[in-house]
């Protein structure tokens, strides 16, 4: 089952998202199962649940897989849900467009990892913005 991962960020600031992903298998990805990795980053409307907005320079940005994700779980002092760790990592580069710019508001941002077999891989955080 896939859930949102839910989280906060600060106006006019960056996220570093942290997440452990299994395959359709149940086994954590690693590098050589994933062929190419996007994400997006949307402004949700509060009003209409089937409505967002797409932020400028945070559409279907390619990633490098290698940077993204890990062959091992990691466990370091950024991962405080389990013992067990994580394996993909990203941080979001604002420092050209400003992804999270209206504080009050949920932002949903959403990576797409094409596995080199099998369906496409959908991770979702849902960041607040203070």
């Amino acid at each position: 089952m896939n859930n949102d991962i839910y989280g906060t960020v600060p106006k006019g600031g960056t996220a570093t998202c942290l997440a452990r992903i299994v395959g359709e298998d149940a086994a954590a990805i690693n590098q050589a199962s994933i062929s190419t990795a996007t994400y997006s980053v949307f402004l949700l409307d509060e009003h209409d649940p089937d409505a967002r907005t797409t932020i400028s320079g945070h559409n279907g940005e390619s990633l490098s897989v290698s940077t993204i994700i890990f062959n091992s779980l990691q466990t370091d002092a950024r991962w405080t849900v389990d013992v067990t760790g994580y394996n993909f990592r990203h941080t979001i580069d604002v420092s050209t467009n400003v992804a999270f710019a209206v504080a009050g508001r949920s932002y949903l941002l959403e990576y797409r990892l094409m596995p080199v077999s099998g369906q496409v891989i959908v991770v979702r955080f849902r960041l607040n913005c203070v």
